[in-house]
């Protein structure tokens, strides 16, 4: 006897017939911005599902003596263009992700970068919080959804995330979060809450 659940022999499934062609992800630009030795092409490295695009020289004399190297005594290199990578975060969406140069000497290049982006996550190291105002400014003063990252640099953050929020002096809609560039599922949690609240921007 055939059970009612079991398909007729020979007959051909339905859904075969009528789900056609997967469709590919769709692609969607976010931007990594923050200040110099923040951690942004740590965290573009740490979920890129390529190897990363990566502009990095070497830090010379004369710029050491122009970027403050105190909080990051062992960084020997510096983005001075741009970092690249992609995460498929599901079988419809594919970000692709552009970290932009930290250095206020390389700004002319974040008109470019961020055209066309969905919106953009700003690290933060909380030990130079000045480090960051420029970013911030940047994405409010283009109307551009963004969120703020807290890199817990040593597995610790310096201040208070309401103390944070007043220093960079972000609404209560910006979404403020604490993540480790190291941390491949960090990270991805961190632009979970830049695409939703882009999103939710969207739909406004």
């Amino acid at each position: 006897m055939v059970s009612e659940l079991s398909p007729t022999p020979g007959a051909r499934s339905v859904s075969a017939d009528t789900e056609g062609p997967r469709q590919p992800p769709l692609p969607v630009k976010m931007v990594i911005a923050g200040g110099f030795g923040v951690g942004k092409t740590t965290t573009v490295g740490a979920i890129s599902e390529i190897e990363p695009l990566t502009t990095e020289a070497s830090i010379t004399s004369v710029a050491a003596g122009v970027d403050d190297l105190s909080h990051t005594p062992h960084k020997v290199t510096t983005t001075v263009a741009m970092d690249f990578g992609c995460v498929t975060l599901d079988p419809t969406l594919k970000l692709y992700l552009f970290g932009t140069p930290g250095q206020e000497r390389f700004g002319f290049m974040w008109d470019d970068l961020i055209e066309g982006a969905l919106g953009g996550l700003v690290i933060v190291d909380t030990r130079r919080l000045d480090d960051c105002y420029a970013a911030v400014d940047y994405f409010e003063h283009r109307q551009i959804p963004f969120a703020v990252a807290i890199n817990a640099f040593d597995g610790k953050v310096e201040h208070d995330l309401n103390d944070v929020r007043w220093a960079l002096d972000v609404g209560e809609h910006v979404p403020l979060t604490v993540f480790d560039a190291r941390n491949r599922g960090s990270v991805r949690d961190a632009l979970l809450v830049v695409l939703e609240h882009a999103l939710a921007t969207a739909e406004k």
